[in-house]
């Protein structure tokens, strides 16, 4: 064989050995590597605690690395088609002649009883029809349990803590924030709307009817007397669909037992008094039915208890003797 057979032949051979070597070190290899891998979750089903230590420094890790990736992000060119985010994209309000008529004419009644522009009193409106065809709820009662709860004040809190549009407990529904981002979305409007409908819809569905529902979310679902807190919504609802052009009877037919002092009707209202008198006065006369002032402090007490952590509203303010929020 010439000299240059022999040098092919072992440049072939080596090169078949080389590369044997090669497939033996990766093998081997990743042997190796699944060989860690399940020795190292062997070990963290093991020790829960170094399981959770590992958790923790990649959260810190990832929460350092955060800051710095948005820093390092070029900023968008002056050409470019994305445009920033600016305020008024954020605003919750909507323009209130595109909403549908029955929906525009609650909005503009709204804003004008309520003092509060057309714009945001017209997304509210919005989402609560949303919300009610979603539920199978009234939207037009929904608006008047946010009337009545905060005269539509979305940063309103009372003194235990039922905060928002239609003051629910955050502390007690905290589980019903977690797809919003967090207890701070009690604040944000439409969330705030989003997530006292389900509590509402869980008060009726628990009474078995929309007056006792109102009950349960106020509160006084075992005391004697709400404090006339349902007959207030269900006044302010039946003034709702008189205002959306729909019969004054609703399609519940529950009767309050608690009277109340007999409402000024909105035609009659003065200048002074075109904003509706806070759900409960506290210099009011009693009435027939009303809470004895003797025993305010008991129906606080049993009121906190027996809240199921709904809402608390002007009644139960009234009973624990402070202004309305």
């Amino acid at each position: 064989m010439p000299a240059s057979g022999k040098f092919v032949a072992s440049a072939r051979t080596l090169g078949h050995q080389v590369a044997n070597g090669f497939l033996a070190l990766t093998h081997n290899g990743f042997a190796l590597l699944g060989l860690a891998v399940a020795i190292a979750a062997l070990t963290l089903i093991s020790r829960p605690d170094l399981r959770q230590a590992g958790e923790a420094q990649l959260r810190q890790w990832l929460d350092q690395r955060h800051p710095q990736a948005l820093a390092a992000a070029p900023a968008p060119a002056a050409n470019s088609l994305a445009q920033p985010v600016v305020a008024s994209d954020r605003a919750t309000a909507a323009n209130p002649k595109a909403l549908p008529k029955e929906q525009a004419a609650v909005a503009y009644w709204l804003s004008k009883k309520y003092r509060v522009a057309p714009e945001p009193i017209a997304a509210l409106v919005s989402a609560a029809y949303e919300q009610g065809k979603a539920n199978k709820l009234d939207p037009t009662l929904i608006l008047a349990i946010m009337a009545i709860e905060s005269s539509f004040n979305p940063f309103a809190q009372s003194t235990v803590g039922a905060q928002g549009l239609m003051q629910v407990m955050t502390s007690v529904h905290t589980d019903k924030y977690e797809s919003f981002g967090g207890q701070h979305a009690a604040f944000d409007p439409v969330t705030n709307l989003k997530v006292g409908v389900k509590v509402l819809k869980e008060c009726i569905a628990r009474a078995g009817s929309i007056e006792g529902g109102l009950r349960y979310y106020v509160g006084a679902a075992n005391l004697e007397s709400d404090g006339g807190y349902a007959a207030k919504v269900l006044a302010e609802h039946q003034r709702l669909r008189l205002a959306a052009g729909l019969r004054a009877e609703s399609v519940m037919t529950a009767k309050v037992a608690t009277p109340v002092q007999k409402a000024k009707p909105a035609a009659v209202a003065t200048k002074d008094d075109s904003v509706p008198p806070p759900a409960a006065d506290l210099n009011a006369k009693p009435v027939a039915g009303a809470i004895a002032p003797a025993a305010t402090l008991a129906l606080a007490q049993a009121g906190q208890k027996a809240k199921i952590g709904s809402t608390i509203t002007h009644a139960e303010q009234v009973a624990l003797a402070e202004p309305k929020i």
